[in-house]
């Protein structure tokens, strides 16, 4: 029988879970890590991120997955990334972030198979294009440039006129000969 909120079964649309309940959430400080990135194409990268993530606070006694509990997660995110120096940026990343199977504690086998999650990752793949294409599309950005002291143009002084050559009928350059 389940002692902990984790444990006990709870519906959501239909279905029953197990777990955090909807609209709860986590704060998170990460470590310093090791985020590695290849260029594939010339908007496309692979990346790879490791690192440990800690729970701002503590965990409320007995409650959670237990230790060694692990999760396969599948990630769509905005990042945003400013440059501040020759070897600095910022990153702001906010996404979505999909549970596609998990493995118990203690278990050598995860829940879903590699195939079941490749067909789940490909139904959350469909249902955000298809979201994305009911909602309306936002309105253009236009970016102003800030107003900024001009010097004025130099004056062009109008050309001398030169007399242009006149171009000789064939009559008249057979005459010249």
């Amino acid at each position: 029988m389940p002692t902990t909120s984790y444990d006990k079964f709870k519906e959501y649309e239909g279905k029953r879970y197990t777990g955090m309940q909807i609209g709860r959430g986590h704060k998170w400080q990460y470590d310093a890590g090791q985020w590695t990135e290849k260029k594939v194409t010339p908007d496309k990268w692979e990346f790879e991120y490791s690192v440990v993530k800690r729970r701002k606070g503590r965990a409320p006694e007995g409650s959670g997955a237990p230790v060694g509990t692990a999760y396969s997660w599948y990630i769509l995110a905005d990042q945003i990334v400013t440059k501040l120096d020759a070897n600095s940026y910022t990153t702001e990343m906010k996404g979505l972030k999909y549970k596609l199977a998990h493995k118990r504690a203690g278990s050598e086998t995860w829940s879903a198979s590699e195939r079941a999650k490749r067909k789940r990752l490909v139904q959350i793949l469909r249902e955000m294009i298809a979201e994305l294409e009911r909602q309306p599309a936002p309105a253009p950005v236009r970016e102003t440039v800030a107003a900024r002291p001009r010097e004025p143009l130099p004056r062009r002084r109008p050309a001398a006129r030169r007399a242009r050559p006149r171009a000789l009928s064939t009559r008249a350059k057979s005459r010249q000969r």
